[in-house]
């Protein structure tokens, strides 16, 4: 199934449902998402339209509060027919600026140990969005999490519920990568926010496999 959920203004928005578990289910799509930063939504256009159809009625924003107020947050719905409840969660606790990283570093195994790091400090935040998800996902209620990019953070979390429900690691793993058919666009917003820069680190916004493969043999 094609698991990008089409937006102008998102480039990352995904379905995680359809996986097969160990038992033989499948999670049911369009109950839980992934998304990169809902700040970008913007309401009355076709974008907003489109996320209220999704009936999404929980929105956990993994970013550290001054991301959120430097980038904004996604937007309150005034008509009141769509609630949905918003709820920060920033899981990373030591800031880092992947774009001014060396070149040569390589992605694989420099992303697997931050994201180890997140792992350890955010225990508590990472905790409290897994019980959030098992709580609020339903049929009836569906949610969303995401970050800036939705990879790096937002690819972990995903991970670590998709390890809970008992998703194979291969699945996992193709999941994270997924976010390389976004990364073109995804770096065109970073240009565009930092005055057509770009970033110096090669690996900047790529989501290989080596990444999701060495922090889950962590």
């Amino acid at each position: 199934m094609d698991r990008h959920v089409p937006f102008d203004a998102l480039h990352n928005f995904r379905d995680l449902g359809g996986y097969r578990t160990a038992d033989g289910r499948r999670i049911r799509p369009g109950v839980l998402y992934r998304s990169d930063s809902l700040g970008k939504l913007t309401p009355g256009t076709p974008d907003w339209s489109r996320f209220l159809s999704l009936g999404i009625r929980t929105v956990i924003d993994l970013r550290y509060p001054w991301e959120i107020e430097r980038q904004g947050r996604i937007p309150a719905d005034d008509s009141q027919d769509h609630d949905y409840a918003y709820i920060n969660l920033s899981i990373e606790h030591r800031p880092y600026n992947q774009a001014a990283l060396p070149p040569e570093v390589d992605p694989g195994p420099y992303l697997a140990e931050r994201y180890l790091q997140v792992a350890e400090d955010g225990r508590k935040e990472i905790r409290e969005a897994v019980e959030r998800i098992a709580e609020a996902a339903s049929p009836a209620a569906p949610l969303v999490f995401h970050c800036a990019s939705g990879k790096d953070r937002t690819g972990e979390l995903a991970a670590l519920v998709l390890t809970l429900l008992g998703i194979d690691e291969p699945t996992i793993i193709e999941d994270f990568t997924l976010t390389e058919l976004a990364a073109p666009a995804l770096l065109s917003d970073w240009q565009a926010r930092n005055n057509g820069q770009s970033p110096t680190w090669l690996g900047f916004g790529r989501a290989p496999a080596s990444v999701m493969r060495g922090f889950l043999g962590l």
